[in-house]
């Protein structure tokens, strides 16, 4: 009976260990390349936070899902060919439409 409190408590604070360790990232300092290799974050996740900051800016409450993953191909796509040492948001800013 005090084996199992004892394996309790400890997978409680395991858990409350690992609930706690989150990261934060400042996107504006991610690279093309950090971005394609996935050394920060998901392509996926950082694409649907940059969609939420740019529309957010334009108080646009859409979504539209295609357009999204076009736009993220694209950003994919020049960061892989042209975009080598470049800073995400600036590529970003420079092939997408950012401002209504």
């Amino acid at each position: 009976m005090i084996k199992w409190k004892w394996s309790g408590l400890i997978l409680a604070m395991l858990v409350a260990t690992i609930a706690q360790a989150q990261t934060t990232i400042d996107v504006a300092a991610i690279s093309c390349d950090q971005f394609l290799v996935t050394t920060v974050a998901s392509p996926d996740d950082i694409a649907i936070w940059l969609s939420g900051y740019y529309n957010g800016r334009r108080n646009n409450t859409v979504i539209d899902v295609q357009q999204l993953k076009d736009h993220a191909q694209k950003v994919k796509s020049y960061c892989l060919y042209s975009g080598k040492g470049q800073k995400l948001m600036e590529v970003v800013e420079k092939l997408l439409p950012t401002s209504k």
